[in-house]
């Protein structure tokens, strides 16, 4: 299916939550505005939402310590179906789901810890209970079915019918308007036809979101996993997350009634988009729970580990990287609470939030565990297995590194969710100055543009002059920590100016910018860091915890500032020369002399809508 550029950008466009009817402090903070009153202090739950909390952590964690073994769900790439059974029978895949529909009714919060405690045990069920409840079935139901929906799929999603969503195509990935499986009315059904890529727990799934082109645009359908013409014709197999299961899935003249539509046809986007706003936090809590265990590793191996008379961690090589990753650690968790305290109280909007927060963690927790394998040195590169065969304690740091690089591509890569975020993060200019840079409006148009946009900038440039930042005595109700909430002060200021002027030199071409735009992005979620570690310290009362907030805000700075100057002076254009000229053949010469030992086969799977001549290799697990 071929899709020009603005066709692809419109249907993108068409998918976004245009208003903003609650406060977002992350809107507020790319605008210049630090408005740490809204979230500090920020609401922290119920005692109700707490002892359910509590009570389901409890039992989460004697099954995960007495029934989940890493090693064999690595050694064998597949989650034993007993594991499953007992997950099942506790609840674990109803976590969310509110208790009128069978579910345990946790609040974000606690999903999260959840996630974090069973991840810890093996990353492939954390990413299975993830994709089932965050954006499979439960998630989009609960936002926009209606009751009978509800009624009908709720409950046995929360009895553990494992769910799935499908939107990605072998040759669609973030650009859903070349989508190519198509639904067609017939009668009281659709039909449809197509095929989808890395459906995660597609291969097990009893229940699945599917995502596909009606005359009315793309629309969300639930679909029963056993229906006739569906075949899921591979389990793919990745570098880490073994147990994951992953395939792709072939559709074939599968009817679907009309009743299992989510929401209206037409609206599939703007679902899928809405639900991943608090689903994202799902990996974030993976991430934060990863750093957190990398922590624990480090302290324990830096302090037994003897070179040169000193324990390992005494060195100062070491203990930069130990430093880094406690205070990495502390401050994704913090972002982590933060943004789903906001998410449970319902007051906010936190699409921009939670964005920051997955590609934060899903960023910083990479790195973690990748100064994690260095500390360890070649017992970093081994296998758990390996190492407790030879009578060593197995420690899995190259599997945590291989497992948490998923992270920086899973629902949304690293590059999307700069551009996804950097765009929330101009609306309001484009809001108000759209029409001026948009070659498709008319003079009329423009001039009402150009009144606006003076208006509102005659309002908003002053704000950007001074601040709270520069009053040496702001924010003294965080002791110590103030000066970094002046430093963040400023430095909203600032990113809103620099924003500004880009906006004025570039004007519509700056949506080309995006080496640009990932800068403004990325020093905007290292505010947010800290912002969210400064509140969580204060709120903490705890020296220690002070300490630790201090370090990474100490640590973030220094990115902050590094990541401003590379906003003009760097090496954009010259990249883009070059890699152009790469492309076209310029350099062939320079890939000569190695031998490419890739699998033959085309780049793009074939995904014509025809019947499957492949082995259905679904898999039901046991209920």
């Amino acid at each position: 299916m071929t899709v020009d550029e603005r066709a692809a950008r419109q249907v993108a466009e068409q998918a976004r939550e245009t208003r903003w009817q609650r406060p977002s402090f992350g809107k507020e903070l790319f605008l210049g505005h630090f408005r740490v009153d809204l979230i500090h202090p920020h609401p922290t739950g119920s005692p109700e939402d707490r002892r359910r909390g509590e009570a389901f952590l409890e039992k989460l964690r004697a099954f995960t310590e007495q029934h989940i073994d890493n090693t064999i769900i690595e050694r064998d790439a597949q989650i034993p179906d007993e594991v499953l059974k007992g997950l099942k029978d506790l609840g674990a895949f109803g976590m969310k789901i509110k208790p009128e529909y069978g579910g345990v009714g946790l609040t974000q919060v606690y999903y999260n810890k959840a996630l974090m405690l069973v991840g810890s045990a093996s990353p492939a069920i954390g990413a299975m209970l993830s994709a089932h409840q965050s954006i499979g079935v439960p998630q989009p139901v609960a936002m926009f079915g209606n009751e009978e929906q509800k009624q009908e799929f709720l409950p046995r999603c929360a009895k553990g019918e494992i769910t799935a969503f499908l939107l990605t195509e072998p040759d669609v990935g973030s650009d859903p308007a070349r989508l190519g499986t198509t639904a067609v009315e017939d009668g009281d059904d659709y039909v449809l036809n197509g095929v989808k890529l890395w459906t995660t727990n597609g291969v097990v799934a009893d229940l699945l979101v599917v995502m596909a082109q009606t005359t009315k645009g793309i629309t969300a359908f639930v679909v029963e996993a056993d229906a006739e013409g569906i075949t899921v014709e591979n389990r793919n197999a990745f570098m880490g997350l073994r147990g994951l299961e992953n395939g792709v899935t072939r559709f074939h003249d599968v009817k679907v009634p009309k009743k299992n539509v989510i929401g209206k046809p037409g609206a599939g986007l703007k679902i899928a988009l809405a639900t991943l706003n608090t689903g994202r936090l799902s990996l974030p809590a993976l991430c934060a729970g990863s750093a957190k265990w990398c922590l624990k590793i480090a302290r324990e191996w830096s302090s037994e580990r003897v070179q040169w008379g000193l324990p390992v961690g005494k060195h100062e090589a070491i203990a930069g990287k130990i430093a880094y990753i406690a205070a990495t650690a502390y401050a994704l968790e913090a972002v982590l609470d933060l943004s789903s305290e906001l998410a449970d109280a319902g007051s906010h909007d936190i699409r921009i939030e939670a964005a920051l927060a997955k590609l934060y963690a899903s960023e910083k927790a990479w790195l973690v565990a990748d100064e994690l394998v260095q500390i360890r040195g070649g017992r970093g590169y081994e296998t758990a297995e390996s190492q407790a065969a030879r009578g060593e304690r197995g420690i899995a740091a190259e599997q945590v590194l291989r497992d948490l690089r998923i992270n920086r591509i899973f629902e949304g890569s690293t590059e999307i969710m700069h551009l996804l975020i950097a765009r929330e993060a101009v609306d309001a200019h484009l809001s108000v100055a759209g029409d001026i840079i948009d070659p498709d409006a008319d003079r009329n148009a423009k001039v009402k543009a150009a009144a606006k946009a003076g208006a509102f900038y005659a309002k908003w440039l002053p704000t950007l002059a001074v601040g709270k930042g520069q009053t040496p005595t702001a924010f003294t109700e965080f002791g110590p920590l103030a000066k970094h909430l002046r430093f963040t002060e400023r430095s909203a200021r600032k990113l809103a100016r620099q924003t500004f002027y880009a906006m004025s030199r570039w004007q519509g071409k700056m949506e080309r910018k995006q080496r640009f735009l990932s800068r403004i992005v990325d020093i905007g979620a290292e505010l947010f860091a800290i912002s969210a570690a400064c509140v969580r310290a204060q709120q903490d009362q705890n020296p220690n915890a002070q300490m630790l907030a201090d370090a990474f805000a100490k640590q973030a700075r220094i990115r902050v500032d590094e990541l401003f100057e590379k906003l003009w002076k760097n090496t954009d254009d010259s990249d883009q020369t070059l890699a152009n000229q790469v492309l076209k053949g310029d350099y062939t010469w320079l890939e000569q002399g190695v031998l490419d030992a890739s699998i033959p086969g085309g780049w793009i799977a074939d995904s014509t809508h025809r019947e499957s001549t492949a082995e259905n290799v679904h898999r039901p697990t046991p209920r």
